[in-house]
């Protein structure tokens, strides 16, 4: 492999450890950020399909089961970041071998427990529906579309993974192509299951596994057909004794986090749910909303782990944290471009996805909260993620875990019991950022920062 690594043809990797540090963020960031953002528009094209054309009882049905199936795909999120962490240090290294190896132990890692996960999520689908209270009207559409959703685990394990493999090595465009893809067959599958078929929530769910299906086929056709660094061959798929243990010590991490995250956003929905379908699906649509804003401290966020990772690997420490700065007025400048216009207009927003006044409400009510607060998600972000570069993983679990799961619960628990109204769950989410910034980012300035500062004047 070394030697194939040497007699590379056409390159689609990107080297971040020379050049022009705000270039090289924003080349790469910018088809993250398009990527989610098309991932996250067939996502909100399912609802509002479903609360224009069937109903709000369904659209409420998809916002029940949309926390419980964000609790296993972030897991293949976060294990694809943690994953992508080592890949970058390799890469950045130019430590071609290695990298092949860990690309795949991790692809194969992720095949086993992406057919667990999902034999495991069809099972547990009437648990699952408890644990968030699912009210009885909405609870039959819930099953049906959980159950199908979560039967397509598998294929987003493998395209996580994948993709991840492609941004580790500098590539955020090839990615960004295939959720382009995906995202118009999802789309085009809404519109025929759903508006022509009349399948109602099933329809929506099987357009999704379609999609994700397509996306997974398309990035598994990149990895094995390319002649750069990361090409894999199949007959090489192996679990490395050591390798799966560096997988699992940055990755699995990551993927708990995230999954942590999302078991206590099922709690969060019980509270919701107790004001109604109109509430859950007014806020569900509140939620899709949020999404494309916090997108951006995402992509920022994702962009840094590559670009620290690589420099860390490559020891060019000065690239490694100057980045940081780069990164902070590129997310703050982007929230105020893109949240300010969605917060004035929030009623026009929601309303695209129910006709509902009550719902609306709800909607309006949650965007209103919580918008003016999503610089702190930024920075929760993007030093959640240097932190990761950096190889430490486990430290952004506890930091995460413990504010936006420990002290959003107890803000939530005091909160509703004093008074029982929705503005306290709206207000939780950015009360539970800002408790995990604060963790990450004293950790970060006292472990990380004080740390390396002495290196950096020596270098300077």
């Amino acid at each position: 492999m070394a030697n194939a690594a040497k007699t590379v043809g056409r390159r689609s990797s990107m080297d971040m450890t020379e050049g022009n540090i705000i270039k090289l963020i924003i080349v790469f960031a910018l088809p993250i950020l398009a990527g989610q953002i098309f991932q996250n528009l067939y996502n909100s094209v399912d609802a509002i399909v479903v609360g224009r054309y069937v109903g709000t009882t369904a659209l409420a049905a998809v916002s029940a089961s949309s926390d419980i199936s964000h609790l296993l795909v972030g897991f293949f999120t976060g294990l694809s970041t943690g994953c992508g962490v080592l890949l970058s240090r390799y890469f950045g290294a130019k430590n071609y071998e290695r990298l092949h190896d860990a690309i795949h132990t991790a692809l194969c890692f992720a095949l086993i427990v992406g057919f667990c996960m999902a034999a495991l999520g069809i099972v547990a689908t009437p648990l699952l529906l408890r644990i968030v209270d699912c009210p009885a009207d909405v609870y039959a559409e819930a099953s049906s579309y959980l159950r199908i959703y979560l039967a397509g685990i598998l294929f987003t394990a493998i395209y996580n993974v994948g993709s991840g493999i492609l941004r580790a090595v500098g590539d955020s465009r090839h990615p960004f192509y295939y959720l382009v893809i995906s995202s118009i067959v999802n789309i085009i599958l809404d519109l025929v299951f759903v508006i022509w078929l009349q399948m109602g929530v099933m329809g929506v769910a099987l357009a999704t596994i379609i999609s994700q299906l397509t996306s997974v086929t398309l990035v598994f056709l990149q990895l094995t057909r390319t002649q750069d660094v990361y090409k894999v061959i199949l007959r090489h798929l192996k679990l490395d004794r050591e390798l799966v243990s560096e997988v699992i010590d940055l990755g699995l991490p990551a993927a708990i986090q995230a999954s942590i995250i999302s078991i206590s956003n099922l709690f969060v929905q019980r509270y919701i749910n107790g004001f109604g379908s109109s509430a859950m699906a007014g806020i569900g649509a509140a939620k899709k909303i949020d999404k494309f804003v916090g997108l951006i401290a995402q992509s920022i966020g994702q962009s840094a782990t590559t670009f620290v990772s690589q420099n860390y690997g490559a020891k060019r420490l000065d690239r490694a944290f100057k980045s940081l700065g780069i990164c902070m007025l590129i997310n703050f400048t982007m929230i105020a471009i893109i949240g300010t216009p969605i917060y004035y207009m929030a009623e026009k927003a929601v309303s695209i996805f129910t006709t509902d006044p009550d719902s609306i409400a709800y909607g309006v009510g949650m965007i209103h909260t919580m918008m003016p607060f999503y610089f702190i998600q930024s920075l929760n972000a993007l030093f959640a993620n240097a932190t990761r570069g950096f190889g430490k993983s486990k430290i952004v679990m506890f930091c995460s875990v413990f504010g936006m799961v420990v002290c959003r619960q107890i803000f939530l628990a005091i909160t509703m019991h004093l008074n029982y109204d929705v503005v306290n769950v709206y207000r939780g989410y950015p009360f539970g950022w800002a408790c995990a910034a604060f963790s990450v980012m004293t950790y970060f300035y006292f472990a990380i920062w004080r740390k390396h500062r002495h290196e950096l004047k020596k270098s300077a």
